[in-house]
């Protein structure tokens, strides 16, 4: 059993990034193992969670991986740990578009059975608060509210007004926090500014929001809130069992790799462009036979040796252009390990990076494509089904994923595209070119583990 909690909010801006990650490094520097956990797709907070915790931030998304995966994806990350800090998405009722509660921060607080602590942005309100708390305690009985965190209070006085007001909401304050600029961290185009980008000052800002939270939360109270959460029924995932379990073989701890023989290496993106991957997608690759090796884009002029396969993830290489571009001998490499028909993988950032040019620079030169930053924001969930065979997926595969970008590409897909979008227009999406599967859709290979070995299977070969 791992004691947790849920953070959630009333709305996005609210405060919830940082009461979260605050209570992360706040818990850790008392001598806590705390696993953390984001709610939904996103993957610059998890950075931060990482940073607080020094453990993997994961995420759970209820979306893109099915209800019945979030209890067991979580127990795998908080396996071994005395407390496990969710952090929600958006407001805590919003969830999928049209699909009522699904992938919502309430859905995958009852998934969890976890009780959840509201922080509230108190900036502009006293007695109002208590209509609005009792509001989202009382909407979906199922949803067990444990508390709430006044954000942004003006005065003693101000929080004198919130605590009286709240005095019969029946659900308790935990803790109210002033406003402290230093917390907060820098926004751009897609949200926080991630951590591999702040360096020094990303530690800075963990450990104000840290401080933060001790000064101004009960934190006896609401280590006593987590540790009151019920055992989770049911196994904690595996990679190892997901992946021989794709690949029809036993899945007895133990098992032998579904790729026999020498493990190939798969090159991962990573470094300040490339920040984003799911944790469990190295573990996967892993469990599929593969030696999986990091390298930085913007700083290593080679590839890994030995290199058999690549994956690139997503990122911010629009904010790295010309130092991508100037890198001319890893351009040539990914270039001519795409040419060979070894296998490459590229979400996102991956993308732009293998195209013909981003924003006027040169890049790999893989896809005849071009690649700009534009006005307009493309995000939200997506249904997908493979359009063709690839080093990824079988056509007629289907996986649920998101979009999350602020750039475009010309043209938006190959000869042969990777992926069929279940949209009013049905578009195609994406290139399939010899062994290069390359596309904006992010998914979540647990929802598939399929992909990992056969992608794994293709480098081997």
């Amino acid at each position: 059993m791992v004691a947790r909690l849920v953070v959630a909010a009333p709305s996005s801006g609210s405060g919830k990034t940082t009461v979260a990650t605050g209570l992360m490094a706040a818990f850790a520097a008392a001598g806590l193992a705390v696993s953390p956990h984001k709610v939904g797709p996103d993957y610059i907070d998890p950075g931060y969670h990482a940073l607080a915790t020094g453990r993997p931030g994961r995420n759970l998304d209820a979306f893109m991986c099915g209800p019945g995966l979030v209890a067991p994806l979580f127990a795998h990350g908080a396996r071994g740990c005395d407390l496990a800090v969710v952090e929600g998405v958006m407001g805590l009722y919003d969830g999928a578009s049209g699909q009522g509660e699904l992938a919502s921060t309430a859905h995958v607080a009852k998934l969890l059975r976890a009780p959840v602590v509201l922080v509230v942005d108190a900036s502009s309100q006293s007695r109002s608060v208590a209509a609005l708390v009792h509001g989202f305690a009382s909407w979906d009985p199922e949803v067990r509210m444990g508390g709430v965190i006044l954000n942004k209070v003006g005065s003693q006085r101000h929080e004198e007004l919130l605590r009286d007001a709240l005095g019969s909401s029946g659900v308790p304050v935990l803790g109210a926090l002033r406003r402290a600029p230093q917390v907060r961290a820098p926004s751009r185009h897609l949200g926080l500014v991630p951590v591999a980008e702040r360096g020094a000052a990303a530690l800075e800002s963990v450990a104000a929001s840290a401080e933060q939270v001790r000064q101004g939360c009960d934190m006896d109270a609401l280590l006593a809130l987590a540790r009151s959460a019920p055992e989770l029924p049911g196994a904690a995932w595996d990679p190892h069992e997901a992946v021989t379990s794709a690949a029809g073989l036993p899945t007895a701890t133990g098992a032998a790799s579904p790729v026999p023989g020498a493990a190939p290496v798969v090159a991962l993106a990573g470094g300040a462009a490339f920040t984003f991957s799911y944790a469990e997608h190295a573990e996967l690759l892993t469990a599929a036979g593969a030696d999986v090796v990091p390298f930085d884009p913007l700083h290593d002029e080679e590839l890994p040796p030995g290199t058999r396969g690549l994956v690139i993830g997503g990122g911010f290489p629009e904010m790295y252009a010309p130092e991508l571009s100037a890198n001319e001998p890893l351009r040539k490499a990914v270039a001519d390990l795409a040419a060979s028909g070894r296998p490459v993988a590229a979400e996102c950032a991956g993308l732009l990076y293998l195209a013909r040019e981003l924003d006027g620079k040169p890049m790999c030169g893989v896809l005849d494509a071009r690649a700009r930053m534009s006005e307009r924001l493309t995000l939200g969930y997506r249904e997908a089904v493979a359009v063709s065979d690839s080093v990824l997926a079988a056509a007629g595969t289907r996986l649920r994923g998101h979009e999350f970008h602020r750039t475009v590409v010309e043209p938006g897909a190959g000869a042969v595209p990777a992926w069929g979008m279940h949209t009013p227009e049905r578009r195609v999406e994406g290139f399939v070119e010899r062994g290069v599967h390359a596309s904006y859709l992010h998914t979540h290979w647990a929802a598939e583990p399929g992909v990992a070995r056969r992608f794994v299977a293709r480098c081997a070969a």
